[in-house]
């Protein structure tokens, strides 16, 4: 599924409003009022606001260690660096201190992006300008491979929480629209790639329902195994994506974004059969005591194929449903579809 027909671009910004609460704020209005006819151009918009209001606060800077050649002692002596210089007749102290920088690796990483998506033809001269102003002020810090950097590495605490959101989009961008080519040379694909779109999916559903539709509690819960005896061990961990309760009842939403949301086995369109066993798996662990309280439903990005899922079954008590959501449409419409899934499962939501 590539961004161009399955999705109005504009959408995906709103998608990363939900995903990420800062996009809310005033100085991202702008990005919110304008067109943007590809993915690049918007990662653009909102990395170059972000930068902005980055470069207000002050970019985040922290400790690096140095070794530097004085004529007075700085710090703490390097002792082979010294007795080196003595050798070389170099009348000169060899000295290991710490140096406040913002030359580390969170203005690294948005350096990097930036001069990336300068390269693109398709991102609009305005976001171009700015972002090219915007690097004047990372003159000192380094450029580094995008392919080397380590997310999992990334820690945040209470100096750098406002680089959170911005790496993320970063990330977006490095993981979901690098390419090589042939000759060896970086550029960005015109697409998000299908793994980073249905990571993104997942999680706007989720905060959608966090902050529209409070009558319900969303969260992406664990489920537990039901075993009757043994060890669950070995067994594999049952994460839900989205997980809404009102009261006794309880609709469980595993979000699909797949190129294709069926399967085709002698000339018959089916769901794919992983994500029956999966979602089954998930209700029937979570009804304790076979209550029928608690169903499932497989929510798919609507694609371009003719026939899209549309399913309601009752499997051993409990309701098994499969719907499509339609992206390519006004927010507006988004809104009321996923608002009309809680309503049709919770009579009480409004």
């Amino acid at each position: 599924m590539d961004s161009s027909n399955s999705i109005v671009i504009s959408n995906i910004y709103y998608m990363l409003t939900y995903a990420f609460q800062v996009l809310r704020q005033s100085n991202y209005d702008e990005v919110a009022s304008e067109p943007f006819d590809n993915i690049q151009d918007l990662f653009a918009a909102i990395l170059s606001k972000g930068i902005a209001q980055q470069l207000k606060q002050g970019l985040h800077r922290e400790y690096i260690e140095r070794t530097e050649d004085l004529s007075v002692m700085h710090g703490r002596i390097d002792i082979s660096g010294t007795i080196r210089n003595l050798a070389q007749d170099r009348k000169l102290l060899s000295c290991e201190y710490d140096e406040l920088s913002e030359n580390n690796i969170f203005n690294q990483i948005l350096k990097i992006t930036a001069l990336l998506l300068l390269k693109e033809d398709s991102v609009r001269e305005e976001s171009k300008t700015a972002l090219k102003k915007e690097m004047l002020f990372f003159a000192g810090v380094d450029e580094i491979d995008p392919f080397l950097i380590r997310w999992d590495m990334l820690r945040f605490n209470r100096n750098n929480q406002s680089y959170r959101m911005l790496l993320n989009i970063c990330q977006f961008v490095l993981e979901g629209l690098l390419l090589t080519t042939d000759e060896g040379n970086i550029k960005l694909a015109q697409f998000l790639d299908e793994q980073r779109m249905c990571r993104l999916y997942e999680k706007f559903i989720l905060e959608f329902y966090r902050k529209e539709v409070p009558e319900v509690k969303a969260n992406a819960s664990r489920i537990e195994w039901q075993l009757d005896d043994g060890m669950s061990t070995l067994l594999p961990t049952m994460q839900s994506d989205i997980m809404l309760t009102q009261g006794e009842k309880t609709l469980i939403i595993d979000a699909k974004y797949y190129s294709h949301a069926t399967q085709v086995q002698y000339g018959k369109h089916t769901l794919h059969s992983s994500n029956i066993y999966q979602i089954f798996a998930y209700v029937k662990n979570q009804d304790v005591g076979n209550t029928g309280n608690v169903s499932g439903l497989l929510l798919y990005a609507k694609t371009d194929e003719e026939i899209t899922p549309d399913m309601d079954v009752v499997m051993s008590g409990n309701k098994i449903s499969a719907k499509t959501l339609d992206l390519n449409c006004d927010f507006a419409s988004i809104s009321d579809q996923l608002k009309r899934i809680a309503k049709d499962y919770f009579k009480s939501v409004e």
